[in-house]
């Protein structure tokens, strides 16, 4: 029951695209395929962007959709290129980009952050959920969790094939890896930038409302030889937008802050809160969207 409602609120909070909210209604399992650059793709709808990286040996894959969607992702990259999925990176552990992992056969290996790793095994509240609220990988007896971790950097391949992966703190989750293409110029953020609105903060696996404008800015300032970043959720941003986004976020950890500090309450905030007008093309948050996200700051702050 709890799981339940835990999925039912990430739809009201705009976490999923429209086309994986379409899944509900039709069950069609559209993934929609547009070309980046010459050997890299995103593959959108299921759920959070994926991103299929053509290599010398394979496909790396940056996350698997929701369950039930790592088939049509395998045969979308089948037309793209014969080459076979070597790598499956999951940028954090919720649903929306993990489901479909039980679908890669045992050879594929899965790389994640450490801390999502251990979410995956923990099962915490929207962890590898399907629509029924049952956990894919008790289902899968393990199958699609982690099989290599990261703690701070990891590179895989070299020259043109390299791909780099960070970890900057917590923010989204307490896992959020980033997923670097040097040769492209290219980054992809996972959900720590899912789209221009608040994100989601989920604390029950780790994420931090306090954390996430350094988290963010960290990010920037370390990674400075990108000019493309694909999101989450939306469509590909550039580097000055990151920046944006982590003023963006610090304003609105300063906000509640200051709320918290006038001996104001998280509902004040809801009922006052806007987004600033230097934030153009920023979505207006719901207010449950608020209210969750005020009350994950207010938590930490002293």
């Amino acid at each position: 029951m709890v799981r339940g409602l835990v999925i039912a609120g990430i739809f009201s909070l705009g976490l999923l695209s429209a086309n994986a909210m379409s899944v509900l209604q039709d069950d069609e399992f559209v993934v929609e395929v547009e070309q980046l650059q010459d050997r890299l793709y995103v593959l959108r709808g299921g759920g959070g962007n994926s991103a299929a990286f053509i290599t010398e040996d394979g496909v790396v894959l940056v996350d698997t959709k929701m369950p039930g969607w790592g088939q049509p992702l395998i045969d979308s990259i089948a037309s793209i290129t014969p080459k076979p999925v070597t790598t499956v990176i999951n940028t954090h552990t919720h649903f929306d980009h993990v489901g479909g992992n039980v679908d890669f056969p045992n050879a594929v290996t899965i790389i994640t952050h450490e801390n999502t790793r251990r979410l995956m095994r923990e099962w915490n509240d929207i962890t590898g959920l399907n629509f029924a609220g049952e956990n894919v990988f008790t289902e899968s007896e393990g199958h699609g969790i982690s099989t290599r971790t990261f703690s701070d950097r990891m590179s895989l391949g070299s020259g043109p094939d390299r791909v780099d992966l960070f970890y900057f703190g917590p923010g989204h989750t307490g896992g959020d890896a980033w997923v670097v293409f040097p040769a492209l110029r290219t980054m992809h953020t996972g959900d720590m930038f899912p789209n221009k609105s608040v994100p989601l903060l989920d604390a029950n696996n780790g994420g931090s409302g306090v954390g996430f404008p350094d988290t963010l800015q960290n990010a920037y300032d370390t990674v400075t030889d990108i000019d493309t970043i694909i999101t989450g959720h939306s469509t590909q941003m550039t580097r000055a937008e990151l920046e944006e986004y982590a003023r963006f976020n610090r304003d609105f950890l300063n906000a509640v802050r200051n709320t918290k500090d006038s001996d104001l309450s998280i509902d004040d905030f809801v009922n006052s809160w806007q987004t600033p007008a230097q934030y153009e093309g920023y979505t207006d948050a719901q207010a449950q969207r608020l209210q969750s996200n005020a009350q994950v700051i207010f938590d930490e702050l002293p």
